[in-house]
């Protein structure tokens, strides 16, 4: 994969702040259900699973597979073409999925079901959730 040179910034809120920042202890969090455990993601005021709304930021394994994946030819950001964007499944729980980039190795070894693992690009206090080949 070819890196991009820039990610958009996102703009922080006090729903989302915990998801950008956390990386910074080399963890990624999402919201979970303190009623019935279920993970969310995106970030919501509720839980979709038993409605309620006693949701905290929990950290995770940061350990998945690749659920999807697809190569990007399109110059639609300035981006050097091509680079990968993936779908990773959690471990955590079915369905707890996180659309991201995989760097550390070529695209053409991207594979369905590969193993991969966590990996944060900083960037003005922002920490990006990448992902890279699980380490053996």
């Amino acid at each position: 994969m070819t890196d991009a040179p820039f990610r958009v910034l996102p703009a922080l809120d006090d729903d989302n702040r915990f998801f950008w920042t956390s990386g910074a202890d080399g963890r990624l969090r999402f919201l979970r259900c303190q009623a019935c455990g279920y993970w969310l993601h995106p970030p919501a005021p509720y839980c979709p699973s038993c409605g309620g709304r006693d949701v905290a930021s929990e950290p995770v394994s940061g350990r998945g597979q690749v659920w999807s994946f697809t190569i990007n030819h399109h110059p639609w950001d300035g981006s050097p073409e091509p680079w990968n964007i993936v779908l990773v499944e959690l471990d955590e729980q079915p369905g707890l999925r996180l659309t991201s980039n995989l760097v550390g190795a070529a695209d053409d070894a991207i594979e369905i079901g590969m193993r991969v693992q966590v990996a944060f690009e900083e960037r003005d206090g922002i920490f990006f959730p990448l992902f890279e080949p699980e380490a053996p």
